[in-house]
């Protein structure tokens, strides 16, 4: 079932081309540069990387006729890994703690830390 239809006339699935049109004219609106192709990238990245889509779905979905060209889209961007790294320096540092059993000096010498 088609998600965009026509507005005028009768109601009919939106062809590529008029798509593509529709967008170019919001993008002069906006002053922007985008492609259909670019949301396809922005779609293609976002199902990638839900936990409840298989990597093979997504390649079904956008019809990729190679895994290894939906794994183009499971690489970490670099927004991505400074939240990550932010959020791993927001947690609370845990104390390091030794077993009983060994010695605080046994412990100095092979960890250069105490109890």
């Amino acid at each position: 079932m088609p998600v965009w239809r026509t507005r005028r006339g009768e109601s009919r699935p939106l062809t590529y081309w008029a798509a593509r049109r529709v967008f170019q004219r919001a993008c002069e609106v906006l002053g922007a540069n985008w492609t259909l192709h670019d949301l396809r990238h922005t779609a293609a990245k976002r199902m990638a990387r839900d936990p409840e889509l298989k990597l093979h779905e997504v390649q079904t979905i956008l019809r990729h006729a190679h895994i290894s060209t939906t794994e183009l889209y499971t690489a970490v961007g670099l927004d991505d890994l400074l939240d990550k790294l932010g959020a791993y320096y927001a947690r609370p540092v845990k104390p390091v703690s030794w077993p009983t059993q060994y010695a605080a000096d046994d412990i100095e010498a092979v960890f250069g830390a105490g109890q």
